[in-house]
């Protein structure tokens, strides 16, 4: 079992705050550090100890800021390194710490290090990005294609070469086989780290090591191309490289870092975290990307079963109960909103999200809560792609149109899966915006802003945010939500999720049915006694449609 001595960032929760999307202070239309300073005293009322920021870095915005153009300041867009520094002294004061994207597999093609790169092949920096010659009949080096549609591999007119992007070819890959890239990179991070931050978030961290020799790969599309995630993911020699950042980053500092890590499987997390590791905690994704374990453009949302989320999540529990430790989540900047992807159509969006509330709020890990998760928010009905701004999507909509797909059809897809259904602007009010602009705003608001809403919800006992309160609270003041193991039970259940903390003798159950059916519980919870239900009204012997229930 782990150590009983919890460290601050494994007995509280996270929030991700999505900057350009949470709260606008200057009528720009999109969202800015003020803007998160301002809501410190909603976010410490919540009940989270620590912050996540997606990058506020300088940036050209073609990726909304995971194309960073220099790593060590502040994007104007954004504000100030004084605003910045304002926002660390205020969460301070609340006892919340501000965590740090960091994106190292890739930077800005606007960025310093490769405008030097591509302006000649005997440059000092020549080879701090991926160059390969083209094929003899000038073809990219390799049938790879970009996670964002297109080819990995964009022509440089000024050294007659290719460089490799994994996503836009805006965002070219750093080359880690090189020391001072490395190096440059861990230099950044202590930049933010002189600073107070309290962690890092490292994006697509799983991409960083390049595989020994390029070739092409068996094509899995219609145009000839194979996914270079297939190609590059996870290559032997990545936690070498890991390693190397955590001595050299994390050191003796009191911080977090979270991977995220795309591919990583259960049974290999225990290289992945905890002392031995190279992250204290590890984001992969088995559970979110039902059914087939990976993202499927064309999967149907309700083609999975809750006994494949269940498995996910246990297997995940499993391979960090003795060593490393699990960042509980459902939601993200890149993921739709989990009342709609857990979900069908017809339930109740309050109740489903209480349910969800519920399993992340009591399950064994630190959970990291995405800003409006708390307050219930839906994805936004997007009518024509104009309305998208998401790089990705536009790729994967392009992509679908020319494998014969209509653009209905297209737009079916686009309004499940599209990253932007994560990136509305946050509701704040009932009022013009949600409250979140005086201006005009980068995304469409969802209309539904009118009640779902944290000023509404404030005032509501029965809302979404007061049953995150309630839920956050009980896990402050509940040892065993905090250091207790983990069992599921009811494991053949396709409708009810169910497990137990247990620490010291003592034990909490949680029950939330996921199905719009009434279901009849086993006689080992009708006995134990209930202290906490999104129903008013409670019957022992049966859970309610879309009831969750905890047991003490």
């Amino acid at each position: 079992m782990f150590s009983k001595k919890l460290k601050w960032w494994q007995s509280g929760a996270v929030y991700q705050v999505y900057p350009k999307s949470f709260l606008d202070t200057d009528g720009s239309g999109t969202g800015d550090i003020k803007g998160i300073t301002s809501k410190l005293d909603y976010l410490h009322g919540l009940g989270v100890n620590a912050v996540w920021i997606t990058p506020v870095y300088p940036s050209p915005m073609v990726d909304n800021g995971y194309d960073i153009s220099d790593y060590t300041a502040i994007g104007e867009n954004f504000g100030t390194m004084n605003d910045f520094d304002e926002l660390m002294r205020e969460a301070g004061r609340r006892g919340i710490k501000i965590v740090m994207d960091l994106v190292f597999n890739h930077c800005s093609d606007k960025h310093k290090w490769f405008r030097e790169s591509k302006s000649s092949r005997n440059n000092p920096k020549s080879d701090w990005f991926i160059w390969r010659d083209p094929k003899p009949n000038g073809e990219p080096p390799t049938n790879w294609r970009s996670i964002f549609g297109g080819s990995a591999w964009e022509f440089s007119h000024e050294r007659q070469q290719y460089y490799l992007h994994t996503f836009a070819k805006e965002q070219p890959d750093l080359n880690w086989a090189n020391p001072e890239v490395r190096y440059a990179l861990y230099d950044a991070a202590k930049f933010w780290l002189d600073k107070g931050v309290g962690g890092f978030r490292v994006d697509a961290i799983t991409y960083i090591k390049k595989p020994e020799v390029f070739a092409d790969g068996k094509p899995d599309a219609e145009d000839g191309t194979v996914n270079v995630h297939t190609m590059t993911a996870n290559q032997p020699g990545i936690l070498d490289y890991l390693h190397e950042f955590k001595r050299e980053v994390e050191g003796d500092n009191d911080i977090f870092t979270v991977g995220e890590a795309n591919g990583v499987k259960a049974d290999e997390l225990a290289l992945w975290v905890g002392e031995e590791g190279v992250f204290d905690m590890l984001f992969e994704f088995s559970h979110v990307t039902l059914p087939l374990g990976k993202a499927e453009i064309w999967c149907h949302p309700v083609d999975w079963k809750l006994t494949d989320l269940k498995r996910a999540i246990s297997d995940s529990q499993k391979a960090t109960e003795t060593n490393g430790w699990y960042p509980v989540f459902f939601e993200n900047h890149d993921q739709p909103r989990s009342v709609n992807h857990f979900f069908t159509e017809g339930a109740d969006p309050v109740k489903a999200a209480k349910v969800l509330g519920a399993v992340l709020l009591t399950m064994r890990g630190t959970p990291f809560i995405y800003q409006g998760e708390e307050l219930g928010m839906t994805n936004y009905d997007w009518r024509t792609i104009d309305e998208v701004d998401d790089i990705q999507t536009k790729g994967q909509y392009e992509l679908a149109l020319k494998e014969g797909f209509t653009p209905e059809e297209a737009m079916k897809f686009v309004r499940y899966f599209t990253r932007d259904n994560a990136r509305t602007p946050m509701q704040w009010t009932a009022g013009k915006n949600a409250g979140f602009t005086a201006g005009e705003s980068w995304l469409p608001v969802n209309k539904n802003h009118i009640t779902v809403n944290a000023e509404t919800e404030m005032r509501d006992s029965k809302s979404v945010l007061s049953w995150y309160k309630r839920l956050l609270e009980l896990r402050r003041t509940n040892h065993v939500l905090t250091m207790g193991s983990y069992r599921e039970i009811l494991t053949d259940s396709e409708e009810v999720f169910a497990f137990v903390r247990e620490y010291e003798g003592h034990e909490v159950v949680t029950a939330a049915n996921f199905s719009m059916n009434a279901v009849k519980l086993p006689e080992s919870l009708t006995g134990r006694k209930v202290i906490l239900s999104n129903e008013k009204e409670i019957d022992m012997e049966e859970l309610k449609p879309l009831e969750a229930r905890i047991y003490q």
